[in-house]
């Protein structure tokens, strides 16, 4: 059995409300300092995401962000670099999103649902969420790694709270982590970035929630596919 910690009393968001264990970097620029080394990751995720890891250059990603290409080096020393920065920024991104999302559960199963629209509302609007990770296979191995493990680290508390309540069945809560990051990605993957639209359709996350509530030992609500409605993306938007 994985060793469980503790979630924040009352907490039931998923992985963002832990903070992870800070990772080694420079000192964080301020003010325009701060705005032109967002402008460059910003870049360089649309860069990384629409050409590749190998096919992306400091020239491109300096007239992507609008700023001179000595500047870039004032902020990241080389590709590799940046590339390590976006994979961590997307982690951290998607991560509050998630945590937003689920903001006001009341219960596991209510935080996976709404915790799960968030994520397919954030890869609708950043495709190259996946398309960068993936390149992390092979480009950066150990951002990859990190960016799963900081997932999994501060997601197990919850779990692992749900399971010493009696709310959602017994059982190792790292498998279920990983399983439960697995479904939502293979979703995502196959009805937003495949289909390159801007939600999964209500019906798929209807049974996807299903799904999910059998691997808690969870029953389904009935009637809603969200946290607010049948629109599980929508819902978020406001739409």
């Amino acid at each position: 059995m994985a060793e469980r910690r503790r979630a924040p009393a009352g907490a039931v968001g998923p992985p963002d409300v832990v903070t992870a264990v800070p990772r080694p970097t420079r000192a964080e620029p301020k003010g325009k300092g701060q705005r032109t080394r967002r402008a460059l990751l910003q870049a360089a995720e649309e860069v990384f995401g629409a050409v590749g890891y190998h096919d992306a250059s400091i020239v491109k990603i300096t007239e992507l962000a609008g700023v001179a290409q000595g500047t870039f080096y004032l902020y990241f020393s080389g590709k590799q670099e940046v590339f390590d920065e976006v994979v961590a920024d997307l982690n951290q991104r998607v991560r509050h999103a998630m945590s937003e999302a689920a903001r006001g559960a009341t219960t596991r199963l209510d935080a996976e649902r709404m915790g799960f629209a968030g994520f397919f509302k954030f890869t609708a609007e950043h495709p190259a969420l996946y398309r960068v990770i993936r390149q992390a296979e092979f480009v950066s191995p150990q951002a990859l790694r990190n960016h799963y493990e900081t997932i999994i680290e501060n997601y197990i508390p919850f779990l692992s709270d749900a399971m010493d309540t009696g709310e959602i069945a017994a059982g190792d809560p790292m498998v279920l982590a990983w399983s439960l990051i697995a479904v939502g990605e293979a979703i995502g993957m196959r009805w937003i970035l495949w289909n390159e639209a801007h939600e999964v359709p209500p019906e798929v996350f209807t049974e996807m929630v299903t799904i999910i509530a059998r691997m808690l030992g969870s029953r389904t609500p009935q009637g809603t596919t969200s946290a607010e409605g049948s629109d599980p993306v929508g819902a978020e938007r406001g739409d």
